[in-house]
């Protein structure tokens, strides 16, 4: 886990399908537009100009935080993957990156194996263990 994975929003990019597989594995939001999938090109907060401007770079500290993408974005995490950007995002600005990705790398590692989980998939990718799907990690 490190800091360039975690994006705008609140996302671990380290976390997605998109770079955990080995085939045209995405850099993350932070990373080479070439290697995101073209929604993640065009999203509306990687390129919104009032989060563009803040010191952080989050969405926390956008004026308009938290707006119509973001609260859509949230929804849908929650709802089918049980990860809140919001709560990831306030985590970070309560307590700071470093302990940030230490909260990560604890929640979303495999109890039986130890292998990095994936958001979006409701077993382990190595042994098949099923994370609760809405409960916290």
């Amino acid at each position: 886990m490190n800091a360039l994975m975690i994006a705008p929003c609140g996302m671990n990019c380290a976390l997605c399908i998109g770079h955990i597989r080995e085939k045209n594995r995405c850099e993350g939001c932070n990373g080479n537009d070439q290697s995101k999938p073209n929604a993640c090109r065009t999203c509306t907060i990687t390129v919104c100009e009032k989060r563009l401007a803040t010191e952080s770079g989050f969405c926390y500290d956008c004026p308009i935080y938290s707006c119509a993408r973001m609260k859509s974005l949230d929804k849908r995490y929650r709802s089918k993957y049980g990860m809140s950007m919001f709560e990831n995002l306030a985590f970070i600005k309560e307590h700071g990156m470093e302990k940030f990705l230490e909260h990560e790398e604890k929640r979303w590692k495999c109890p039986e194996c130890g292998t990095q989980l994936s958001v979006h998939r409701k077993e382990c990718m190595e042994c098949g263990w099923k994370r609760p799907f809405y409960a916290e990690a």
